[in-house]
């Protein structure tokens, strides 16, 4: 048995070095000194570090949830999480049995998962609004702002009303469309399924420029606010992934540039409104209209070219020529047309959000006469793969692959296309004599006010992907009307 001090009753070697009412703060051993710290210092250390202390005591209960909420939904796993239920349930749609929330005060159920909620953001005349009856096949993760209006805005009438809630959709527009099948992708790959929150916001305006500068875009602005404000209520981020335009054929600028200055200025609207809201500037995805017989303004067509390549620092890209698509009698694309031009903005999106990832449609830049060969046009194009005249022409384009000779004045015709032999991304267009005249211009699928039929085009890239309609999907060459020059310029 060891000594101990008599004094102290400590053992050799042991003592105190600061002792207070309670109990022993600082002692000392052959170890060194040893600090003992109360409970309540503990509890606070384990605060700081993110860690419980053993001895910290029972967690406090999760507030009850009441069965009410869910009565008739197949759901388990109920767990309450401040203002909101999560939960598993078996419920109507593509997703299956998967993770789910609502709101303890009710209201619509909503796909549940860690991704940002994604707003599809649209602004366009009055062919934006068009939309196919019935909810989306992801009912709970393809929603709209909960204002009772559903998938289209107020329609530049008035201002559209602020809520942070969100409700199911009645209707499938594009955006809502577009949505379904970047959801379908996720669902083929098992990744995550984000929410996505919808609105289409259109006015009458008879010019880009009046765009520019109504109302639509202020409620684009509230469907922005509305989108952050339903995403803060459910504790994540919100992002916009894209803002679709869809104004083209409705528009009487008197100008190419006209037009195009118009979209400029929508496109900068749309960003200082956003800006305002919190979000980085969007990507803008579009198709380009090539018109219809006996309607297609012609401004608005070149227009449409002109920012094809000339669209300053704004994030734009063309989805895909909307000559590509089927038209049903009343000239409206047919329910597989919309589903394919779904999938062109979503591919389109896709590409652009991937890292160092871009989009690009073939764009006709140049059209010049080659030195020494006066009946032989070359055009010069900017892609992202190399060119080809598909020898199927599956769209109907005919033997000049959707090319022809606009002003001319000796009586020329095309005779042959084809890629270059020196450069797979230029065109020759061969003639059976040199054409000519003060306005010639060589045009690729653009529809003249005198054609009987819509003009549609043959030249696509490499690029394709298999339709859930069950066709094949290109990336076809957008429409075009070049001056043709006098010599080779070279590039």
């Amino acid at each position: 048995m060891s000594e101990t001090d008599r004094s102290t009753g400590e053992k050799p070697g042991h003592g105190v070095v600061v002792r207070a009412p309670n109990g022993d703060v600082i002692r000392y051993d052959p170890s060194g000194l040893v600090m003992r710290l109360s409970d309540r210092v503990i509890e606070d250390i384990a605060l700081r570090l993110g860690t419980v202390p053993a001895a910290a005591g029972p967690a406090p209960a999760a507030p009850p949830v009441d069965d009410a909420a869910l009565d008739g939904v197949d759901a388990w796993d109920i767990r309450a999480e401040g203002d909101w239920l999560r939960f598993s349930a078996r419920m109507p749609g593509r997703q299956g049995a998967r993770g789910f929330c609502r709101h303890r005060d009710g209201g619509t159920i909503l796909g549940d998962g860690p991704a940002p909620v994604l707003g599809l953001l649209a602004l366009g005349g009055p062919s934006a609004a068009l939309a196919t009856p019935g909810a989306p096949v992801y009912p709970h993760h393809v929603v709209a702002p909960a204002d009772d209006i559903g998938a289209v805005g107020m329609a530049g009438i008035e201002a559209a009303p602020e809520t942070d809630r969100l409700e199911a959709l009645r209707e499938c527009t594009h955006e809502a469309l577009v949505a379904e099948t970047l959801l379908d992708w996720r669902m083929e790959a098992f990744a995550p399924l984000p929410l996505f929150v919808t609105r289409a916001e259109t006015e009458a305006a008879p010019t880009a420029a009046d765009l520019s500068a109504g109302r639509a875009i202020e409620n684009l602005r509230i469907a922005a606010r509305n989108l952050r404000a339903a995403a803060t209520l459910m504790g994540r981020r919100a992002k916009i992934a894209a803002v679709c335009l869809d104004y083209a054929l409705e528009d009487l600028s008197d100008s190419a540039t006209a037009y195009r200055d118009g979209m400029l200025a929508c496109m900068k609207a749309v960003e200082r409104a956003l800006a305002a809201e919190g979000f980085d500037n969007p990507l803008f995805v579009r198709r380009f209209e090539n018109g219809l017989p006996g309607n297609a303004p012609k401004a608005a067509l070149d227009g449409q070219w002109e920012l094809s390549w000339n669209h300053g620092e704004h994030r734009l890209v063309h989805s895909a020529p909307g000559y590509m698509f089927a038209l049903d009698g009343y000239d409206r694309p047919t329910d597989g047309a919309r589903r394919q031009m779904a999938e062109m903005t979503a591919a389109a999106i896709a590409a652009s959000a991937a890292k160092d990832g871009t989009w690009r449609c073939p764009v006709l830049h140049l059209a010049e006469r080659e030195p020494g060969k006066g009946d032989t046009i070359r055009v010069i194009a900017q892609a992202e793969g190399d060119l080809v005249l598909d020898p199927a022409d599956p769209l109907g384009a005919g033997p000049a692959f959707g090319f022809r000779l606009s002003g001319d004045e000796t009586g020329a015709a095309i005779t042959g296309v084809m890629i270059a032999p020196d450069d797979p991304r230029a065109i020759l267009v061969q003639c059976d004599r040199p054409p000519g005249g003060k306005a010639l211009h060589l045009a690729y699928a653009v529809t003249r006010e005198d054609d009987g039929d819509r003009a549609t085009g043959a030249l696509r890239d490499d690029w394709a992907l298999q339709s859930a309609t069950g066709v094949m999907l290109r990336r076809w060459a957008l429409p075009a009307h070049l001056p043709v020059t006098g010599g080779r310029l070279g590039r």
